[in-house]
């Protein structure tokens, strides 16, 4: 909920800053061209897919990768959508896997794989020869 104030509140500031310097037919057309942009980013979306599919094929990317790319695409295109210069501009960041990794890195949980302690008084063995001698 913080999180979300904090944008709301930073949001509102940037915008009302660009807009008494750019104008109000500037900050119209800058929404509209965004929006504009967002929706031709969800409409060509498959095709981003596509070459994401083929990556993760041909084992250039891991599948934690392929959906970060995927879910950071689509999220910036929202966040093109969305008027207001701010995610306008976080929006267009997302769209570049650099900047989204980024992102993702930070507010995403670490989880780590707990491991049982090692024994050292077990022996791993194994049965090469299978004759019915052995059993």
């Amino acid at each position: 909920m913080i999180y979300f104030l904090i944008y709301l509140f930073l949001e509102v500031i940037v915008t009302v800053e660009i807009s008494s310097r750019i104008g109000g037919f500037a900050t119209f057309l800058e929404i509209v061209a965004s929006a504009f942009l967002g929706i031709v980013i969800l409409m060509n979306f498959r095709h981003t897919l596509a070459e994401n599919l083929f990556a993760l094929q041909s084992r250039q990317i891991d599948m934690e990768s392929f959906s970060k790319r995927n879910m950071m695409g689509l999220f910036g295109a929202l966040l093109l959508i969305i008027p207001g210069f701010l995610s306008d501009m976080i929006g267009i960041l997302m769209q570049f896997s650099l900047f989204s990794s980024l992102i993702v890195n930070r507010f995403s949980r670490k989880y780590h794989i707990k491991t049982q302690p090692k024994d050292n008084n077990v022996i791993d063995a194994e049965i090469i020869d299978d004759s019915p001698a052995l059993r």
